[in-house]
């Protein structure tokens, strides 16, 4: 969010108002909603103030280090929820039930919110709103959709099978990608370890010898030397990184755009290919699921690409919404972004002629969910490449530096 300066005319006096949005274009428009009646003359955008400021990054490092509430969860609650609509048991005496039941304290918490909302008086859709972010903008749009067919029941559990399919690849690719990286620390740790403990055992020898030491025995008495003075230090600015990396990635709209969009970039070998794979099957996953439903394609595009984690893909998407309002076809609108393969292009605009958009879409789903699995079960071979490579590197740096001394060492005696 940004702060700016609206000079406003209101009741013939002048005013500036400081406004937070998140353009200048927000900014009017909030503007105009708190003084109805006001003349908006000029908007520029400024500093915020230091409290503002403080603020914001309290609640940002709150937002980075806030714990997620567990996938499964959320997909027991709205099992739950399904199940109890479907046989007949009123909303607000099923949310109660499911808040009671709930081991989650922050599920319990908004459950229990929600319940009071409804009894209130707000509808189902309206009371869930808040937590969007929580349970994701598909689960506002089920939502939406149980209440205008009034069948909840149905609704929720598309919902909980479309979590289901976004779970099952996440959790395969996170054990797909455990190992390697088990391997790479354990290989870190023991060549920190024996460059601590080894390296300077045969210090005082190499600091006796009247020639220049080999490059790669340099490199490890200078690594030595790092990690016995700065060892702390080091292991500090890498945790700060890390830190700073993530509070960054999801306070600042600008710092995740660049992140994502070098995420995505070829030169990141099957890391750009898996996160391409699996946001375009949840995308179409979703968005396919709601055109099932009934909702239509404007609607269900905009809760889809709310889906979309990566922004510079997300960007790609948003161009769709944009270009199926004024009036392009779904085909023609998905061509443009060049996320798609022309057979699958083929297929959508097949879908659209003849009316069968959501088994075109299906089909387009299980194209990606195909060359995704590929790639997971795969991922073992295409990655030992690199860690061959990486721990023969190690190893390669750790025998030359200690040994060529050595024969450099066995030559002069002979000699």
């Amino acid at each position: 969010m940004k702060y700016f300066n609206v000079t406003i005319m209101n009741n013939y006096k002048k005013s500036i108002e400081l406004i937070k949005a998140d353009n200048k274009i927000g900014a009017v428009t909030v503007a105009k909603k708190k003084f109805p009646r006001a003349i908006v003359m000029k908007t520029v955008e400024t500093s915020a103030p230091f409290g503002e400021a403080f603020s914001d990054m309290f609640s940002g490092v709150q937002k980075t280090f806030k714990s997620k509430i567990p996938i499964n969860d959320k997909i027991s609650t709205i099992r739950q929820i399904a199940v109890m609509t479907d046989a007949g048991i009123a909303i607000n005496d099923t949310l109660e039930d499911v808040a009671d039941n709930t081991d989650n304290k922050q599920l319990k918490e908004i459950y229990t919110k929600i319940n009071n909302d409804i009894n209130s008086g707000k509808s189902f859709s309206d009371a869930m709103e808040p937590y969007t972010e929580e349970f994701g903008h598909v689960a506002l749009a089920m939502t939406n959709l149980g209440e205008r067919t009034g069948n909840i029941s149905e609704s929720y559990h598309k919902l909980a099978d479309i979590l289901e399919s976004i779970r099952d690849n996440t959790n395969k690719f996170k054990k797909a990608i455990r190992s390697p990286l088990i391997t790479l620390t354990a290989m870190a740790i023991a060549f920190t370890i024996l460059i601590m403990v080894v390296v300077p055992k045969f210090k005082d020898i190499f600091e006796r010898f009247k020639t220049d030491l080999p490059l790669p025995t340099q490199i490890l008495l200078k690594l030595e030397w790092a990690f016995s003075n700065y060892g702390l230090l080091i292991l500090a600015i890498i945790i700060g990184l890390i830190v700073g990396i993530k509070y960054f990635y999801k306070t600042n709209d600008d710092f995740k755009y660049k992140m994502d969009k070098l995420m995505i970039h070829p030169k990141f070998y099957l890391i750009n290919k898996a996160i391409f794979l699996s946001t375009m099957h949840k995308y179409n996953l979703v968005f396919g699921q709601l055109v099932k439903s009934g909702i239509p394609v404007s609607e269900a595009l905009d809760t889809a690409v709310g889906m979309v984690d990566n922004l510079a893909i997300k960007e790609q998407f948003l161009t769709v919404n944009n270009n199926i309002k004024r009036g392009m076809n779904l085909s023609e609108a998905f061509k443009i972004t060049g996320l798609y393969e022309n057979m699958l292009l083929q297929m959508i605009k097949a879908g659209e002629a003849s009316g069968q958009l959501d088994k075109m879409l299906e089909k387009v789903t299980n194209y990606y969910d195909m060359e995704f699995q590929d790639l997971i079960d795969n991922l073992a071979t295409y990655i030992e490449p690199i860690m061959l490579f990486f721990i023969a590197g190690l190893v390669l740096l750790m025998a030359l530096g200690i040994f060529m001394p050595m024969w450099d060492l066995g030559k002069a005696v002979k000699g």
